[in-house]
């Protein structure tokens, strides 16, 4: 019986949690299937009556379809997660595994700029991109991604935590280095780079500050910008095209997640994360 209502106890708070996350999403479907004017209802029309297909039909075919920052939008995240996993993997390694003066201490530094918002760096990057060129290009929005402290600070935890007997023995063996780490560690880091890729990915696909700062030309606008297009014929945003447009732009992002979930939890039992 006690364990009968412990589960109860448990249950219910974490349905109740449930519901209350999937809410804004129901609501998301909900308008992106309504005409315009049955948006702002109160109280609110939860099934639509009758149904807007053409919602979804506008966004991926019309005029201001987001098929083009779509497509953007994956060729960003997909450069910056490799980008990301790269750097990350090497320098955490080094970090780890690599003995050389003032490691630590250039750790801990590095680690310190995690502290700096996010925000106050647009400026500087905007000044640096518009020097080199590079503003108002796509690569302004890819070279800063690839290098962050999270990652680096993710894969060193993991590297740490893995027996140092491994590389002792193909050292013996005549291994060096590079092939110590791309034939022993890099292998068995899979699950923690699953995992930030997981990040990565969500962090460049749902990125609007940072395109909003860095592009000027519409034609180079990624999803989250493309998404203040849809208006109607008083310049006012369209709830139902945008809704419907937000829906097909959280596909990708529940595909890396169905994909790869395993992997992200076995990552963060790998690094101590709870």
């Amino acid at each position: 019986m006690t364990n009968k209502y412990s589960k109860w106890i448990w249950g219910v708070p974490l349905w109740i949690l449930a519901i209350a996350f999937l809410a804004p999403f129901a609501w998301m479907i909900s308008t992106a299937l309504k005409p315009d004017v049955d948006a702002y209802k109160i109280p609110m029309q939860w099934i639509p009556d009758p149904f807007q297909w053409d919602n979804f039909s506008t966004v991926l075919s019309g005029a201001t379809s987001v098929l083009p920052a779509f497509g953007r939008s994956v060729f960003v995240a997909l450069l910056r997660v490799a980008g990301e996993l790269i750097t990350a993997t090497m320098a955490g390694y080094a970090f780890a595994r690599m003995s050389f003066k003032g490691r630590d201490k250039l750790f801990l530094l590095y680690l310190a700029t995690a502290i700096i918002p996010a925000q106050l760096l647009l400026v500087p990057r905007f000044i640096y991109f518009q020097k080199l060129g590079l503003y108002d290009t796509l690569w302004a929005l890819i070279l800063p991604g690839m290098f962050t402290v999270l990652g680096t600070f993710l894969m060193r935890q993991f590297f740490v935590s893995q027996p140092a007997e491994f590389a002792e023995a193909a050292r013996m063996d005549g291994a060096n280095e590079w092939r110590v780490f791309t034939r022993i560690y890099l292998p068995l880091a899979t699950p923690v780079m699953s995992a930030l890729g997981i990040l990565a990915f969500v962090w460049s696909w749902n990125d609007y500050e940072t395109p909003l700062v860095l592009i000027s030309n519409p034609d180079r606008y990624t999803l989250p910008l493309s998404l203040t297009n849809f208006v109607d014929e008083q310049g006012q945003i369209a709830p139902g095209l945008t809704m419907a447009a937000s829906v097909i732009s959280i596909v990708p992002v529940l595909i890396v997640f169905v994909v790869l979930q395993r992997r992200f939890i076995a990552a963060m039992t790998h690094t101590g994360i709870k």
